[in-house]
């Protein structure tokens, strides 16, 4: 068996579940800011949906994706003798930027979640939606540059 195939197609089903995960919970704040005051009971019902996308799907495909990562550069680094340097080639560079910038759109919409708990409505229902397709857009530039693997040496 070819480990770093099983590796790869690991990596990219947990990079599916987390992306679906990262654009449907805007559209889930979307619709939570719009139709269901603070308090209600239909808030309510969106705190579980939130939370349950969130700790049950988004949370742990990131760590997958992020353990399984480390895993493809492990292996490059050591199975295959590329060393370190690889993490310097401009493609990885974009990669590796792209999978920071989801990261820390995890780490926004899981605290807005925290100011939804409070009550609170931190961003409208336009800045959900305009903002719900910014983790797929970093996953096409990811994919795109890991495939291309532009400017390799």
């Amino acid at each position: 068996m070819n480990h770093f195939d099983l590796l790869r197609g690991l990596h990219i089903i947990a990079v599916i579940a987390w992306m679906s995960g990262m654009m449907y919970l805007p559209r889930l704040y979307a619709y939570h800011t719009e139709t269901a005051p603070p308090g209600s009971e239909f808030d309510k019902n969106f705190l579980v949906w939130e939370r349950k996308l969130l700790k049950i799907i988004i949370n742990p495909a990131m760590i997958i994706v992020w353990v399984l990562g480390i895993g493809l550069i492990l292996y490059h680094v050591y199975a295959v003798g590329e060393g370190w340097g690889f993490l310097l080639q401009p493609w990885m560079i974009v990669k590796l930027a792209a999978v920071l910038f989801i990261s820390g759109w995890h780490g926004f919409l899981a605290g807005s979640y925290k100011k939804f708990l409070a009550g609170q409505r931190p961003k409208s229902a336009k800045f959900w939606r305009a903002t719900n397709e910014l983790p797929f857009l970093a996953a096409v530039v990811a994919v795109l540059a890991v495939t291309l693997q532009f400017g390799q040496r």
